[in-house]
């Protein structure tokens, strides 16, 4: 037996001396894919096949076949013989036949095949926003993956199991506490890659586990962060959340304002950089914070590393930054006016060269907006009289906010930071109310209500002497947008006699404001084509005409002479140009 299994390892297949097999597409699918080099007379038979080895494995198997089962059990366990060698047993032809099985697919799973491989181009419908990729792109060699070692707890922590009470982590004295915070930073300034979720789950585990560690520690211990170990806090921080932010994989247009959200980009890294945020924070917030000493390590680069983050696409970061800025604002007052004047670099850029950023709301908030989290806000610090840095600042970056295409995005925090300005100083309302009137949207009928709902909120806090300044453009560019044919426009604007406060100053004014509004008022009434607007046409009309109801029926009868001129006008200019074309008939006329 061992002979011939000795036989079968050193005995060439006797399809060798066909050459190296092809596996082609071949024409006939029925025919064989091994041919034979020799070329054959159709009277010749073909020459005989070597059959001992076929022989010789039926003969094995058969003496194998009739063994008991009780001997075959007893038989001498040795070592398989190679793998390869048994199935060198197997012919090359049939081989070539299962593999030309596999090849020959059908047409539709071939067609499928190749769509899966050919590469496609993604284009996006019109309007969409650009997507990018999963995560942050981390610069990470797969040297610095290395495994973590499980260190213990500053404190004494254990956990009940069933019966046993299985203690995790030793009591640390109060003299090893600093050495074991050191160690937990290096190990903390780790990074891996989150794109592989199976690639060193321990140690990122260790990771989360220590950095939630470290925050407890700092929220709850006094002078928990000595002097010593400020420059490794901060470079933890910044190896973690100091990253590239990738750009859009599609440059495409921005998205219009009425387009349905997608889902953001979440960052795959959050578990881990969550946690370092709020360490951060805990580590500025702590009563024992020295800002003297971290000043030489937040620097002005820190800061500005900080702001470019915003422009993360993951929701839940950007307001764990908005968080960590203000923090930042409030602790070190060297940095503010840096701070403000970064922030107005980015809304620079934005406005006049990418038209893209992400954090434009968040920004915005942190300067304007009292939101649950930030106690005060920096426009509403800012010292009277006004600086000329701020007066700059609201005529050179808030108001040209305005103009980019994407201010759905951020509109009611902008709208917020302008009105807290004009609180500040109504002096500025008659500038700011003039150049809104002039970047007023021309096309862009959702934009148009937006500015009509930022004019109701500027109005609300002007006062009768102020809105005397500019109810006459206001008023004008308003009768412009009553006769609106887009009736969203339309209605928005009548909805100003809702507001109470906006029919007192009307009511002050209405000698210099209903010769303006009543003719788009009755033209409307007739002419457009939204019945809701003829209703609130009607009640605006009713509500004047109890103003002043002697001057309504002026507007009215000046209304109607000032049509009839329109007639005259029209009637001349026709019999004009009447006139005009019998003289060049005339003139075409050969003269007898």
């Amino acid at each position: 037996m061992m002979k011939g299994i000795k036989d079968v390892l050193t005995r060439r297949s006797s399809s060798d001396n066909s050459g190296e097999i092809k596996f082609g597409k071949p024409k006939n699918k029925t025919k064989a894919l091994d041919t034979p080099s020799i070329q054959l007379h159709p009277t010749e038979s073909p020459p005989p096949v070597d059959d001992k080895r076929s022989e010789k494995s039926k003969k094995r198997k058969k003496t194998e076949a009739i063994l008991p089962n009780d001997q075959a059990q007893k038989l001498p366990t040795s070592p398989p013989p190679n793998t390869t060698a048994i199935k060198s047993t197997v012919t090359s032809s049939s081989i070539a036949k299962t593999i030309r099985q596999e090849l020959i697919m059908k047409p539709n799973a071939m067609s499928k095949l190749k769509a899966s491989i050919t590469p496609k181009d993604t284009v996006l419908p019109v309007g969409k926003s650009p997507r990018r990729r999963k995560s942050s792109r981390f610069h990470i060699h797969d040297q610095l993956q290395q495994d973590l070692e499980r260190y213990p707890h500053f404190k004494g922590k254990s956990e009940n199991k069933g019966r046993r009470r299985k203690t995790f982590f030793l009591e640390v004295p109060v003299s090893q506490r600093q050495e074991l915070f050191s160690r937990k930073l290096a190990q903390c300034t780790v990074l891996f890659d989150f794109t592989e979720p199976t690639a060193h789950i321990k140690s990122k585990e260790i990771k989360r586990q220590a950095l939630q560690e470290l925050t407890e520690y700092v929220a709850v211990t006094k002078n928990a962060v000595p002097d010593i170990l400020y420059p490794k806090v901060i470079r933890m921080v910044s190896v973690n959340l100091f990253r590239t932010i990738p750009p859009p994989l599609n440059p495409l247009e921005e998205e219009e304002l009425d387009e349905d959200e997608e889902d953001p980009v979440l960052e795959s890294a959050w578990p881990h950089l969550q946690l370092v945020y709020e360490f951060f924070l805990r580590f500025v917030e702590s009563p024992d914070f020295n800002v003297q000493l971290a000043k030489k390590y937040i620097d002005e680069q820190f800061i500005l590393q900080v702001l470019d983050l915003f422009d993360s696409e993951d929701p839940r970061e950007r307001d764990l930054l908005k968080t960590t800025l203000h923090r930042l604002y409030g602790k070190f007052l060297g940095h503010r006016a840096f701070i403000r004047k970064s922030i107005n670099h980015i809304f620079y850029q934005y406005i006049y060269e990418t038209d893209r950023f992400n954090g434009i709301a968040e920004l915005l908030e942190i300067l304007g907006r009292q939101g649950r989290k930030l106690h005060t806000c920096i426009i509403n610090g800012f010292a009277l009289p006004l600086k000329q840095e701020h007066k700059t600042f609201l005529f050179k970056a808030l108001v040209p906010l305005h103009k980019p295409s994407g201010i759905a995005s951020y509109y009611p925090q902008l709208v917020y930071c302008v009105v807290q300005f004009l609180e500040k100083d109504s002096g500025l309302t008659k500038e700011v109310v003039s150049q809104l009137l002039r970047l007023w949207p021309k096309t862009n009928s959702a934009k148009e209500v937006m500015f009509l709902n930022e004019m109701e909120e500027i109005i609300d806090i002007t006062d009768s002497p102020t809105f005397s300044q500019m109810m006459a453009p206001f008023c004008q560019r308003l009768a412009s947008s009553i006769g609106s044919t887009h009736f969203q426009v339309a209605e928005r604007a009548l909805l100003f006699w809702n507001n109470d406060y906006f029919l007192n100053l009307l009511h002050d004014h209405i000698q210099e404001l209903l010769p303006i509004l009543y003719p788009v008022l009755y033209e409307n009434a007739k002419i457009h084509w939204n019945r809701t607007i003829h209703t609130l046409i009607y009640n605006a009309l009713k509500l004047t005409m109890d103003m002043n109801g002697q001057l309504f029926d002026q507007c009215s009868k000046n209304y109607q002479l000032e049509l009839q001129n329109r007639e005259k006008h029209k009637s001349d200019r026709d019999r004009i140009w009447k006139k005009l074309e019998d003289m060049a008939l005339d003139e075409k006329q050969p003269k007898n």
